[in-house]
């Protein structure tokens, strides 16, 4: 995809060519020409070195290793720190998710508040039926169409709210029912997730969904990235989402027949998103990680196919007021080790952080021991090429 070996032997560079980009000196695969055309808005990690190896993306959500030692209760996700640190925007959510639920069950999660609580803990907007032949936006069961019946909806929590405000009734609910009612007595959620209230020329820079699932993955929701862009206008700090199928390997021999199908729709889906951020002005306010819990083998296997290779990694970049326009870190002439500048998933989630304006030394929070835990480990700090 990101880092081609034109220049190794036939079993190593496989059937695609790299293309040049507007960055001169960057190259990518012939498959993705619009990310090509705007290379210059995004930073490209080639050397993400600590891969755990397992089909998870439990260290895409929290940084952390699945079998790593954790605080009781657990390794928060990303989400889940900012929800406690930086609290939420009226009406909204903080931490939201789009992430369909998966055969590969650790594919589709994503993530808990752990140590945090469940508070804090993603809200998932999306069906729960892995064998749905379709998927709508739901909230908690309700229906989007249901949500949409504004005048008896509004009537009803509009009386609700001004008798709740003057007995002093909101102060005794819990978080949830509290947050329950800022939320479907508003509007920001709602109209966030209804596409129908889109440009519709926006819309078709995003092309159209499928929302068949992919084997064992996730359906190609693709305009699932115009959701995200519209939840983080209406005050989300934080959206998760999977999309498709990236596992062709094996007996089945589909790797470069659904590389050929695949890449040119995350082209478009990624592309769409970061030239609306920066069409808003969102690009330095908002930031945008793509990657993957592992990377693939450099030698094709004898069907067709790259295998799971944990050695190298990468992460794809945008927004955020990042220096973007750069490569970091290197791989050999076959793709198969990192020589320079390895990079670990906790430095990336240390830059996302920086964006958001938490200081990963001095910021902590309370586990259910009473102890500080820092959002990172000891060390880490924001990659420096970027900040």
């Amino acid at each position: 995809m990101f880092d081609l070996k034109p220049d190794a032997p036939s079993e190593y560079r496989g059937e695609f060519s790299p293309i040049k980009t507007n960055v001169p000196g960057i190259e990518v695969c012939e498959h993705f020409p619009r990310l090509a055309k705007m290379m210059d808005k995004f930073a490209l990690i080639r050397s993400i070195a600590d891969s755990d190896g397992d089909h998870d993306c439990y260290q895409c959500m929290t940084g952390h290793k699945r079998r790593e030692r954790a605080p009781q209760g657990g390794w928060p996700m990303i989400g889940a720190w900012v929800s406690k640190l930086q609290g939420a925007n009226p009406g909204v959510p903080v931490n939201v998710a789009l992430m369909y639920p998966t055969g590969n069950r650790t594919w589709g999660e994503p993530g808990t508040g752990g140590f945090i609580g469940p508070v804090h803990a993603p809200i998932n907007l999306v069906a729960k039926d892995p064998n749905a032949k379709a998927q709508n936006m739901v909230l908690q069961g309700i229906t989007l169409d249901r949500l949409r019946d504004r005048d008896q909806l509004r009537s009803a929590f509009d009386r609700f709210r001004r008798d709740a405000d003057t007995s002093r009734v909101m102060e005794g609910l819990d978080h949830f029912n509290q947050q329950a009612m800022e939320i479907l007595s508003g509007t920001g959620l709602v109209d966030a997730l209804d596409l129908a209230k889109e440009d519709p020329k926006i819309l078709e820079r995003y092309g159209q969904n499928d929302p068949r699932y992919e084997r064992d993955g996730a359906p190609k929701m693709i305009r699932n990235f115009l959701v995200a862009r519209r939840l983080v206008e209406a005050g989300v700090r934080v959206v998760s989402l999977n999309y498709s199928r990236w596992d062709w390997h094996g007996a089945d021999g589909m790797n470069f027949p659904k590389s050929r199908e695949e890449f040119p729709l995350l082209d478009q889906g990624l592309s769409a998103l970061v030239t609306d951020l920066h069409e808003r002005g969102l690009d330095k306010d908002v930031s945008v990680v793509v990657w993957g819990e592992f990377g693939r083998t450099p030698r094709i296997n004898k069907m067709k196919s790259r295998d799971h290779w944990p050695q190298v990694n990468f992460a794809l970049l945008a927004g955020g007021g990042l220096r973007t326009g750069q490569v970091i870190g290197a791989t050999d002439r076959i793709g198969g080790e990192i020589v320079e500048r390895p990079v670990k998933f906790q430095e990336v989630f240390a830059t996302l952080y920086h964006g958001l304006g938490i200081d990963v030394r001095t910021a902590t929070v309370q586990d259910i021991q009473g102890r500080p835990q820092y959002l990172v480990d000891s060390g880490i700090e924001p990659i420096r090429e970027l900040v």
